[in-house]
């Protein structure tokens, strides 16, 4: 069943065309990203599933609601997190959960929500004094007070630490098995890779790609590249009678072997039948990175 539905969405502000007839539809229960460069079109996109925006042309269904015609209702079925937010200073933790939680007609338990955040220790806490992370947490918290059946998440790590970005992706798979759809917008690879079931890359409001992130660096290049010092000399024509095996070149006292397919088992079967051990051995398989710069022309950061 699709909770999302994105035909031919187009969004210009004056001369500028944001969104150029991006289309997309988001399964129940997945984690679906949006990948794109600053500037992309990416929070336009998510801003006219949320109903922030109208687009100028294009339909959108979100748990079969046109956001334009019933945003009430769907207020009470989306939860979003936005790019940026912000509340008062003086605010309290508990104060603003008990706030958005008399928004909706059937409220998760936001003690609840809190507690899986581990954010109950904040509750007296005014937002000015939380950390990134702890307003990172509420900001999720808020997203999903009103118990929806779809979260939009943008930029979720933008500003954090290592450790609290990990945290958070913990978090965001917790929230995913509890059956919330997430439609997540970043400019993270690893985030991209880590948390989504399938990428919808944007680039200059076109959408240049949709699949899962395996399926977009298979795409570009499925070969792996095994690097290692030999302990003895070798044959090169042992490992190229692989049949997982395409290449073997020499770099220095290094040996570089491109193949596909289950690879590094096949190789190391081999020089262990002959007693060669090896050191610096390191595996190299092309990346979401990669990937981006071959449909794009261009890395993310550019």
């Amino acid at each position: 069943m699709a909770m999302i539905e994105v035909e031919n969405l187009v969004k210009r502000y004056g001369d500028h065309t944001a969104v150029n007839g991006v289309g997309f539809a988001v399964e129940q229960g997945e984690i679906f990203g949006i990948l794109g460069p600053n500037g992309a079109g990416k929070t336009t996109t998510a801003e006219c599933v949320e109903g922030l925006r109208t687009p100028d042309s294009g339909t959108i269904r979100v748990c079969g609601i046109d956001p334009r015609r019933n945003d009430g209702e769907l207020r009470h079925l989306l939860g979003a997190q936005l790019q940026e937010s912000d509340l008062p200073d003086k605010l309290e933790v508990g104060e603003a959960m008990e706030l958005y939680s008399s928004f909706y007609r059937e409220p998760a338990d936001w003690r609840e929500l809190i507690e899986t955040l581990n954010l109950t220790g904040k509750l007296r806490t005014q937002f000015r004094r939380l950390s990134g992370g702890q307003k990172q947490r509420l900001s999720i918290a808020l997203a999903l007070v009103g118990n929806p059946k779809v979260a939009v998440l943008d930029e979720l790590t933008t500003g954090l630490d290592p450790q609290a970005r990990r945290d958070t992706w913990d978090l965001i798979e917790a929230i995913r098995d509890r059956g919330v759809t997430i439609l997540l917008v970043t400019h993270f690879m690893e985030e991209a890779e880590r948390l989504c079931d399938r990428l919808a890359v944007i680039d200059a409001g076109r959408l240049v790609a949709l699949d899962t992130p395996a399926g977009l660096v298979s795409r570009v290049d499925d070969r792996q590249r095994i690097r290692f010092r030999p302990s003895a000399p070798l044959d090169h024509a042992v490992l190229t009678a692989l049949p997982e095996v395409t290449s073997v070149e020499r770099a220095g006292s290094q040996l570089v072997v491109t193949g596909t397919g289950n690879l590094l088992l096949a190789v190391t079967t081999v020089l262990a039948r002959d007693r060669i051990t090896v050191a610096g051995l390191r595996v190299e398989q092309t990346t979401l990175d990669d990937a981006f710069v071959a449909l794009t022309g261009r890395p993310i950061d550019a």
